[in-house]
């Protein structure tokens, strides 16, 4: 399927996209009736295994899971093989660029009770949302949790797995990431 024929999906999807959306590969996009899922102009969605060489595990995964859900992705926003999971609410910056095999989740997937994971009780699913601030870099395997904010010109190191709220131009690395350095 070229880039063109998923655009059209797209638009029947309600997804709003701005002007010069590159498409390598083809991604999983997925917009829930009823949420929003807005894409800027300029942006870069890489999904072929050979667009990028750091080795993608997977295709560019975004989805809105909840009527109320909402992903905002600013221009000239760049990803590859990234999942991008909304329940609530994730929003990133104009001018980032997300690693290959990068996770942004507002959710927990599932409830952490027992009686209601037994249950699947989707009501009882955490979300808090997601900000990510402009001109910010998510290196490869890295993993951003619900309820991260993450300030302007923010690095977030290879693998690190990011909760948390963290100021502007901060060099975020580990598990639990934390601030190691301010630029």
């Amino acid at each position: 399927m070229n880039s063109n024929w998923f655009k059209l999906l797209m638009k029947f999807m309600k997804i709003d996209y701005g002007k010069n959306l590159l498409l390598k590969g083809v991604p999983v996009i997925f917009n829930k009736k009823g949420a929003t899922l807005k894409i800027g102009s300029g942006v870069t969605i890489k999904s072929s295994f050979l667009s990028n060489l750091v080795g993608l595990y997977q295709r560019t995964i975004i989805v809105t899971r909840t009527s109320e859900a909402e992903i905002h992705i600013g221009d000239n926003v760049g990803m590859s093989g990234a999942t991008i999971y909304a329940r609530k609410s994730i929003k990133i910056g104009k001018n980032t660029h997300i690693g290959g095999n990068a996770k942004i989740l507002d959710n927990d997937f599932h409830p952490l009770e027992i009686e209601a994971r037994n249950a699947d009780d989707k009501e009882k699913i955490g979300t808090r949302p997601v900000v990510i601030g402009e001109n910010c870099f998510i290196g490869c395997n890295s993993l951003i949790l619900k309820g991260t904010t993450l300030g302007n010109g923010c690095v977030v190191g290879a693998g690190a797995v990011v909760s948390g709220t963290f100021g502007d131009n901060c060099v975020i690395a580990g598990n639990p990431a934390q601030v190691i350095k301010k630029l």
